[in-house]
């Protein structure tokens, strides 16, 4: 108990300090004072509950934008006596306490650039000395350390050398007394997610995105056997394991289930608990039917997707059909709850009469290796034809209305939308949103310069036709769907200079274009009001565009 209300006192420190990082400048909030504002996170009680380890981030200037870089600190239970474990400039998160309570590891990286991911090491350090051993420091990111229940070993994820954007991780277990390193054979999608240690030290749990789902698996550290423990037709997600390793605590949802916590033990059958009734205040509006839909590409690679159809759909009838296109690109469509809030309210699509098609073409996670890497100097090509065999499926089946159609996405599918919009006029109606649509220029103001060097493999100055190639920007010309574009002020990640670009090349040719900007947002908008806009406004554009008499 006491635990928790350690977690809970911390946590209310990081909310506070969240809610005051997000207040204006008019409230009194200077540039100087906000840069004093420290962020409390990675809270963990030692094992005998009298100490607590945690991050702490702070903001610091680099260059020419301030950004949060995190030290490792150690407290009493009670908050006194705090003690700043690491001093190094490097960026120190994610601290996990070793059994005996003596010492603390934790990942750590050149900067808290976001650039910087593939630089992640981790080390050791005592908690009595404060000394710092290193124990896993190769060219390769590694980071999601957690000792073993007998403390001799560690386990942690560790990605290929050198690190790639498109992500090819394996599970490691690393000695601490010799620091000899036992990489464990390949998960089926290579991206897993370490849980933890099972009671016994024998096994590890991860979880992993296999097609429109999510598995809980487990590995032995010994033989490397790979075992399935949860299976069925709901998406189970945010796994968190308890102390002693004897029950997982997760989220479940699926198309028409909202997301409620649930509780199963570890060592035997996997029997999912419900122990929240977080949304049972939700109303019960009818949902769309969503279905697993399968095609074959130009090329013949099967690709997956969800269809889901408006509410009340009557076989044989032909709907607005709206296309969205997930970010990443190695994010991938799971079948999550249909009336979860995000920028595409899709229930409310599905109330208004749309079918919505979410493809996860090549280049998504959640299909192996191979397939998330099949778009590298291909962005438009593969990736695209994939998308559009499955709106021909869609019309095929009697579905879609091939004169009613809307295509939208965020970040990637905002690329891939304002893509499509230059390569079909197929199309009524595009929402862009915070999308890459300039290469080149991206490239150069984004905070991740490294992404589509790798991706391209080189520089603009590389091969500067074929960013141009597969810009939007640069194939524009003759665009004549009407389009939104929506896009946060204050992004770093694809900043906004790149949806005003697209939005000038629209406009200037007499094609009807709006705007919307989003004062304050990042990338991922934190606002509610502000994602309630977006949604509304996402709404009200397919509506005018894609209904009867628009």
């Amino acid at each position: 108990m006491l635990r928790f209300f350690i977690v809970l006192l911390v946590a209310a420190m990081l909310e506070q300090t969240q809610t005051i990082q997000a207040e204006t400048p008019d409230a009194g909030w200077t540039p100087e004072l906000m840069l004093k504002v420290r962020r409390v996170a990675h809270v963990r009680p030692s094992p005998d509950a009298k100490r607590v380890a945690y991050s702490v981030a702070e903001a610091v200037m680099t260059d020419d934008r301030s950004e949060f870089v995190s030290q490792i600190w150690m407290s009493n239970s009670d908050g006194s006596d705090a003690t700043q474990m690491t001093f190094a400039t490097k960026s120190s998160t994610n601290p996990i306490w070793s059994p005996d309570g003596k010492s603390i590891v934790f990942a750590h990286r050149k900067s808290p650039g976001a650039d910087d991911w593939t630089t992640s090491d981790v080390s050791i350090v005592d908690v009595v000395s404060g000394q710092i051993t290193p124990l896993a420091t190769t060219g390769a990111s590694e980071f999601a350390p957690l000792f073993s229940p007998d403390g001799q070993s560690v386990a942690l994820v560790i990605s290929d050398d050198p690190p790639r954007w498109a992500g090819s991780y394996q599970l490691q277990v690393v000695s601490v007394a010799d620091r000899k390193a036992k990489t464990l054979p390949a998960t089926p999608d290579h991206q897993p997610t370490l849980i933890g240690w099972s009671s016994d030290g024998a096994s590890l749990f991860f979880s992993e995105t296999r097609g429109t789902l999510n598995r809980l698996s487990s590995i032995k550290v010994e033989t490397g056997k790979i075992d399935e423990l949860a299976s069925g037709g709901e998406l189970l997600r945010a796994f968190e394991l308890n102390a002693k390793g004897s029950a997982f605590g997760f989220v479940r949802e699926a198309p028409q289930r909202a997301p409620e916590a649930c509780v199963s033990p570890s060592s035997e059958k996997f029997v999912p608990t419900q122990v929240s009734q977080a949304n049972s205040h939700l109303p019960k509006s009818p949902l769309g039917k969503v279905e697993l839909l399968q095609w074959k590409s130009t090329d013949g690679q099967v690709i997956e997707g969800l269809l889901t159809y408006p509410v009340d759909y009557k076989p044989g009838t032909r709907v607005p059909l709206l296309l969205q296109i997930h970010g990443g690109p190695m994010g991938v469509f799971v079948q999550s709850f249909a009336g979860n809030a995000g920028v595409y309210p899709n229930a409310a699509f599905a109330s208004r009469g749309f079918a919505l098609l979410q493809p996860n073409p090549r280049g998504s996670a959640g299909y192996g290796k191979e397939f998330r890497y099949a778009n590298y100097q291909d962005w438009g090509g593969g990736d695209f034809r994939d998308i559009m065999a499955g709106v021909d499926r869609v019309i095929e089946m009697g579905v879609a209305d091939p004169e009613r159609m809307g295509v939208m996405g965020w970040s990637y599918g905002g690329y891939m939308t304002s893509w499509t919009i230059t390569q079909t006029k197929r199309f009524k109606a595009a929402s862009v949103g915070a999308a890459v649509t300039n290469l080149v220029s991206f490239t150069g103001t984004a905070d991740i310069p490294g992404f589509l060097p790798d991706y391209f493999g080189g520089q603009p100055w590389h091969d500067a036709k074929l960013y141009a190639a597969r810009s939007p920007l640069f194939q524009a010309k003759g665009v004549t769907t009407p389009t939104l574009v929506q896009h946060g002020e204050a992004d770093v990640r694809v900043p906004i200079s790149q949806g005003y670009e697209f939005y000038n090349a629209v406009k200037q040719q007499g094609t009807p274009a709006e705007m919307l900007v989003l004062p304050r947002q990042p990338h991922g908008p934190t606002e509610p009001r502000m994602i309630l806009k977006i949604m509304q406004t996402n709404l009200d554009w397919f509506e005018k565009h894609l209904k009867p008499g628009s």
